[in-house]
């Protein structure tokens, strides 16, 4: 990809819109964020810092994020108590789900996007990749596996006792504390 190409890709995608559903940067990973935009190789495209949620789908069999419910949803560490009220009136299929940190971020070249894999996968983030679309796009995705997902109901019928849910809120914070070591890193 032409340096002149890359710039302009750069230009337009940090003066853009945030088009994520909560429409801004997660304060946790701000200033890497910022970092990484203001090197001559890179910048973002998405981000999440890693987050902890109940969300509610009407369909379990149907796997999408638009349409769904988010019932609960934190950043930090999640509060059985406004967790469990989340699940007081749902209709449809509950899920708790833990989401690691994720960060795209486009790269000038190869070499570039290589680099920055080896520093993820140091870091821990063991399901990091690099990506060439058919235009020349290198995109480097730093990932990690340490993710959860548990069904908590099912046609509105919640199926699991406060005290397990306090105990996935304990996994998951314990969950959220190794995410942000690994993004110290």
């Amino acid at each position: 990809m032409s340096d002149l190409k890359f710039e302009k890709q750069k230009s337009e995608c940090l003066s853009g819109i945030d088009w994520s559903r909560k429409g801004s940067v997660d304060i946790p990973i701000g200033d890497l964020v910022q970092y990484i935009n203001s090197l001559n190789h890179y910048f973002t495209t998405s981000s999440c810092s890693g987050r902890i949620m109940v969300f509610q789908q009407e369909d379990s069999s149907i796997i999408q994020k638009k349409g769904c419910q988010w019932l609960y949803t934190t950043h930090e560490d999640a509060q059985l108590k406004p967790m469990v009220e989340s699940l007081k009136n749902i209709t449809g299929n509950a899920v708790f789900k833990f989401e690691p940190f994720v960060l795209h971020v486009q790269c000038k070249c190869i070499e570039d996007a290589q680099k920055l894999h080896t520093v993820a996968i140091a870091s821990g983030f063991r399901n990091s990749g690099i990506t060439i679309g058919s235009k020349g796009k290198i995109i480097m995705a730093v990932r990690s596996t340490h993710s959860l997902e548990v069904p908590l109901s099912i046609k509105g019928e919640v199926l699991v006792s406060e005290k397990y849910l306090y105990h996935l809120v304990q996994l998951a914070n314990e969950k959220l504390h190794e995410n942000f070591c690994r993004i110290q890193r």
